[in-house]
């Protein structure tokens, strides 16, 4: 079917070095990346806000075994590292999952996916932007030069709609409500910080990768320096009676933070989209993506011992939980350390904004070069060889919203997006280990048959569920008849774990018969059940933007599809 039409490997590498997406003849990107700077950008994007904010909502659910679920997302973010490497170091350019795809799937799927990575970095992006604002604000009003005390206006930090929801509840919203200047009655209400580091962070991703790797490091640098003066001083005030009980709501309450820490691994997805500004793709890639998962594990780890350790999970419910466990100690050195964690945290967070605001573009690039999009989306400028027209565009989509919109209900969705990329990279891995024309690849997922294995698993799995869960199952299905609404209500919301147990059996019939790859397939079915974890009210979400999403490529994609095309005109002259 056209829909399904796939597009070799060697045609996207050489259509990526003739430069043919850009419509204007500029060439090739500068080749400057080397496996130490993508390392840093996956460190930059995942050591970020998931470490200096959610971490403590995540903590407060699941205690100090929250440490198991990091491992959990960690492994699971590992099998499907090791697809996405094998994909990196065989379509070496631009695009990631969205260009893996259109290898593995074809175009369609391609298209999805491309769609579902424009929400994952745009709404994660604002996200990101929103909690940089508020960082920022919270350290410039603690600071005092001469006697005079800093302070950001409330109406000036603060989106519309926040401040005019709850004028009557903060005190914060009800400032910048009465204090913000009118236009009729209409209030001036923005958050202005959000909006200006998004434009400083487009303009150095404008003026090339160069300035970009320079940046990125630096940040890293500090603010790995950071944590590690955070991890080695709150060492000294953990009191292990604060790890009893390890496990306060059993397993389902470490589970309940997946979302919120699941935000955190996502960064090195978006180091795969620099292929073509590395030096040997094919060989830094897969390296920079295990180097920045390992390093940040051990980083997560530690932090959530200390913070758990330092005082009760029970008082971690915060957005800071770092300055906040330092702010109960009350010595002169815990207070600068205090502060040093605040600006750490502006450092950290504006350094996740800059990973993804580069990603960003270069998906668009590829997605035009494919005539998905319009050719001024692979636009590249003349002098320092970026995707001029998508970056500016990046910045505008991010930075407008971040002006006036609160997202926060709608955040999860970036990890729903991100998860779903990562359940389709694994899915093209196990399909090209059955294929006998599978394209070349200097790195190769190590094979290891999941004929048994899996099978195994899915049994081990359904015994669990019946020996722990047995009773809740026999009730909820008894109680149908008796009260059949709310039983309504509790099977929709158990639909995406049907779901997954669908699937898992599903998967592991076709792994005893075919012969699956075990590591892809244990990538693909961790990813999955994350994604179960996910709640309904964001697959939703997800579905109807996929449906806007599949509207446009039936409105233009399909039609200018340069594939499509190709194929339209040797179908004529035959």
């Amino acid at each position: 079917m056209s829909l399904f039409r796939k597009k070799s490997v060697e045609v996207i590498i050489r259509e990526a070095a003739e430069g043919l997406g850009d419509g204007h003849g500029s060439g090739e990107m500068k080749r400057i990346l080397t496996t130490r700077d993508l390392t840093f950008m996956g460190i930059a994007a995942i050591v970020g806000a998931g470490i200096f904010s959610t971490i403590g909502g995540a903590s407060f659910a699941g205690g100090p075994g929250i440490i198991l679920l990091f491992l959990f997302v960690s492994v699971a973010c590992g099998f499907s590292a090791l697809c996405y490497a094998e994909f990196a170091s065989m379509v070496p350019v631009s695009g990631s999952a969205y260009t893996y795809s259109y290898v593995a799937f074809g175009e369609i799927i391609a298209w999805i996916i491309g769609w579902d990575l424009l929400m994952e970095y745009a709404i994660g992006n604002i996200a990101v932007a929103i909690s940089w604002s508020d960082y920022f604000t919270s350290l410039v009003n603690h600071i005092k030069i001469g006697g005079y005390q800093l302070h950001i206006p409330e109406y000036l930090c603060m989106d519309y709609w926040s401040a005019k929801a709850h004028q009557l509840t903060s005190e914060e919203a009800g400032l910048a409500w009465k204090n913000a200047p009118s236009i009729g009655k209409f209030k001036l209400i923005c958050d202005l910080p959000a909006f200006l580091i998004t434009i400083v962070i487009t303009r150095i991703i404008y003026i090339g990768i160069k300035e970009s790797k320079r940046s990125t490091n630096a940040m890293v640098i500090l603010k790995l320096g950071i944590i590690v003066l955070v991890m080695v001083a709150g060492a000294f005030y953990v009191d292990t009676n604060n790890w009893t009980p390890f496990l306060p709501h059993g397993i389902k309450g470490v589970l309940s933070g997946t979302a919120a820490v699941f935000f955190s691994y996502i960064g090195f997805d978006a180091i795969s989209t620099t292929a073509e500004e590395c030096k040997n793709p094919q060989r830094d890639l897969p390296r920079a993506m295990f180097y920045s998962l390992i390093i940040c594990t051990v980083v997560f780890v530690a932090i959530a011992l200390v913070l758990t350790g330092m005082v009760s999970y029970k008082n971690l419910n915060v957005g800071d939980p770092l300055a906040f466990v330092f702010g109960n100690i009350h010595t002169k050195f815990a207070h600068m350390l205090a502060i040093i964690i605040s600006v750490g945290a502006v450092i950290a967070t504006a350094s996740v904004l800059l990973v993804f605001q580069l990603g960003q573009p270069r998906i668009w690039m590829s997605m035009s070069r494919d005539g998905l999009l319009p050719p001024v989306f692979a636009k590249m400028h003349p002098k320092y060889r970026t995707p001029s027209f998508s970056t500016i565009l990046t910045g505008v989509v991010v930075g407008v919203p971040a002006l006036f919109l609160n997202l926060d209900e709608v955040v999860n969705l970036t990890s729903v997006g991100t998860l779903f990329a990562f359940v389709l990279v694994c899915g093209g891995i196990v399909k090209f280990h059955n294929d006998k024309n599978r394209p070349d690849s200097k790195f190769k997922t190590p094979y290891v048959s999941g004929k048994w294995i899996v099978p195994g698993l899915f049994l081990t799995a359904v015994w669990l569920l019946w020996t722990f869960n047995h009773e809740s199952l026999i009730n909820f299905f008894s109680a149908h008849d008796k009260i059949g609404p709310v039983v309504r209500i509790n099977l929709v919301e158990k639909v995406p774990y049907i779901g997954f147990g669908i699937l898992f059996f599903m998967t592991a019939v076709l792994s005893f018969f075919k012969k699956y790859s075990l590591i892809p397939i244990l990538g693909f079915l961790c990813c999955t059940y994350l994604l179960s974890e996910s709640g309904t009210t964001n697959w939703q979400r997800f579905i109807l933007w996929l449906f806007i999403g599949l509207g446009i490529y039936f409105l233009y994609g399909h039609k200018h599809s340069k594939l499509g095309i190709k194929l339209r005109l040797k179908n004529e002259q035959l």
